[in-house]
């Protein structure tokens, strides 16, 4: 929230605006979040590459990452980091995620932006199991090939830990996310499943992914090309 009470002739609109994205469930994130990956999925050759999702370690999907400017400018989206579950074929139990930055420039205007990064490697998915963590730097972050296959990646996307993605507006491509902050969501993860836990002992330990979650998990064993039990 701090990232919204930059200014006084913005913190009242920018706090509404903030509201506004806490105002879902965590059950209705983690079905839009279904919904935005088979939506980003289908579109035809301007999907992300199905080999990179099956190589991936963990894949992160922040569903309507809210912006509002007035020359300054904030970020705020609650969404979920899944990651390969080593006792089985498929997908783990979700952990939330809240991504919050900064902008600063003369921006006017508020718009909603659909954010999905790959994490790549085990360094990666470490450093995001982290209470809280800033993308960029050491990281290495770039933006994530489009298409079909991953054909078409350069040296960076092939040495970054991270490849992110952005959908506004119809629009997808990779995108650039240097300086957006990642922080685990104590609250939504009590909401799931029903006491405190961190991300790290849901991703590293053996809960059961709550029934709201059973859509995400399809949606991404199906586009990573991992047959179902």
């Amino acid at each position: 929230m701090k990232a919204f009470r930059i200014a006084v002739v913005t913190g009242a609109a920018l706090c509404t605006f903030a509201a506004t994205a806490l105002a879902d469930t965590a059950a209705e994130r983690l079905e839009q979040s279904a919904n935005d990956l088979k939506e980003i999925m289908s579109a035809p050759d301007k999907g992300i590459p199905q080999d990179l999702i099956a190589k991936a370690h963990c894949v992160v999907i922040v569903p309507g990452v809210k912006k509002a400017a007035f020359v300054f400018g904030g970020k705020f989206g609650k969404g979920f980091m899944l990651c390969h579950n080593p006792n089985s074929a498929g997908w783990g139990a979700p952990a939330a995620i809240r991504v919050e930055g900064g902008s600063f420039g003369f921006q006017i205007g508020a718009s909603e932006t659909d954010v999905v990064m790959l994490i790549m490697d085990a360094s990666g998915k470490n450093s995001l199991l982290q209470s809280k963590f800033t993308l960029g730097g050491s990281a290495g972050v770039a933006a994530g090939p489009v298409g079909r296959t991953s054909s078409a990646e350069t040296d960076a996307q092939m040495r970054a830990k991270i490849l992110s993605y952005s959908r506004s507006r119809g629009a997808f491509a990779g995108i650039a996310l240097n300086g957006a902050t990642l922080r685990q969501d104590l609250d939504t993860n009590k909401e799931l499943y029903g006491k405190t836990l961190t991300n790290k002992e849901i991703i590293t330990g053996n809960e059961k992914p709550p029934a709201a979650a059973s859509g995400l998990i399809s949606t991404l064993n199906k586009y990573s090309r991992i047959e179902q039990g």
